[in-house]
C-alpha cells in the first residue's frame, strides 16, 4: 500500500456533491396519481412462478403491481418500450438520477438518445423500511442479475435459471424470438423486494432476506407502452442464497390496472429528451 501523503484528512475531508439534482427533474405528482389510483380496476394479471420468468404489456396511461402472494420472494425486473426494444431500462442512470434504492415518487429511467420517464412509482408498501443499520435498503438498482456466466464462473456448473436466463426465455417466449435474439435486449434490472447494500468495510455488495410478506406490493404508473419481465429469483428472499434449487421460492403476481381517464387530464405521455442528438457535430 502507498503511504499517505501528509494533507491526507485534508483529501478526504473534501465536500461531497451530488451529481445529480433530483430537484431539477419534474416534479412528483402525487395528487394526481392518488385521484387515478382511487378509479382504477384491475384489466388483468399474470403468475410469474417460482425459479421462473413471464412478460406483460402495460399500455400508457395504466398502472401495474408486483404483488408478494405466498411468500418472501424477490424478484427482477426488465422493462422495454413495448414498441422499441431497443428503448429499455437504464438502472445506471436510474440510481444517478433518484437513487441506489427507489420507492415512492422515483423514476425509472430508459436508455439513450430518449433518456425518459418509463415508469413512476406511486406505491411501495415497504416503504417503511428506509435504511437499516447494516445500510441496507429495498429495491436496488445496483445488482444486475444473476446469471449462469457468473455461476459457472464461481460454482464451475451450468444453472439455467439463474434471472438472466429466465428472463431470456420468458423474452424470447413472448416476442417469438430465438434465445440468441432475445437474449441482446436483456438488461440490468430493478432488484423487487431484494434488500442490499455495500459492506461498511469492504463495500462488496451484499443481501439479506427480504423483508416482504405476502400482501405486499409495489406499483408503478406506465408512462410509455411497456413490455415488462419479470423473473422470481432462484435466491427467493435472499437471506441464504441464490442460483440453487435448495433455497424455498414462492410466486410472484402482476396485476394491471386501468384508470378512468378523465383522472389524468394533464398528462400527455412521455416526452423523449430534448437534446438535438448532434454530438458537437
Amino acid at each position: 500500500m502507498s503511504s499517505a501523503p501528509v494533507d491526507a484528512a485534508e483529501r478526504r475531508a473534501a465536500a461531497p456533491i451530488i451529481c445529480y439534482r433530483n430537484d431539477q427533474l419534474p416534479a412528483y405528482r402525487e395528487a394526481v396519481f392518488a385521484t387515478a389510483r382511487s378509479t382504477m380496476k384491475k384489466v388483468a394479471e399474470v403468475t410469474v412462478p417460482p425459479r421462473d420468468a413471464r412478460t406483460f404489456e402495460v399500455p400508457a396511461g395504466h398502472f401495474f403491481r408486483i404483488v408478494s402472494v405466498e411468500g418472501s420472494q424477490v424478484g427482477d425486473l426488465n422493462l422495454w418500450n413495448s414498441n422499441d426494444l431497443s428503448e429499455r431500462f437504464y438502472s445506471g442512470k436510474t440510481r444517478q438520477l433518484q437513487a441506489s434504492h427507489v420507492t415512492t415518487g422515483d423514476r425509472l429511467w430508459g436508455s439513450f438518445p430518449a433518456l425518459r420517464p418509463m415508469a413512476t412509482i406511486t406505491c411501495d408498501t415497504l416503504d417503511w423500511y428506509g435504511w437499516d443499520d447494516d445500510g441496507a435498503g429495498v429495491h436496488d438498482v445496483i445488482g444486475t442479475r444473476c446469471d449462469p456466466y457468473t455461476n459457472h464462473q464461481l460454482m464451475g456448473a451450468d444453472y439455467h435459471y439463474c434471472c438472466h436466463s429466465n428472463l431470456t426465455r420468458a423474452l424470447a417466449d413472448g416476442r417469438q424470438l430465438s434465445l440468441a435474439e432475445a437474449e441482446r435486449h436483456i438488461h440490468d434490472v430493478l432488484n423487487v423486494f431484494m434488500c442490499t447494500g455495500f459492506t461498511l468495510d469492504t463495500h462488496q455488495y451484499f443481501m439479506k432476506a427480504s423483508p416482504v410478506r405476502p400482501g405486499d406490493f409495489i406499483e408503478f404508473f406506465a408512462e410509455i407502452d411497456l413490455l415488462g419481465a419479470l423473473s422470481a429469483c432462484p435466491g427467493g428472499n435472499c437471506g441464504s442464497s441464490h442460483s440453487d434449487d435448495s433455497t424455498p421460492c414462492y410466486p410472484l403476481l402482476v396485476e394491471i390496472y386501468k384508470p378512468l381517464a378523465d383522472t389524468l387530464p394533464d398528462w400527455g405521455g412521455s416526452d423523449k429528451s430534448g437534446y438535438s442528438g448532434s454530438h458537437g457535430r
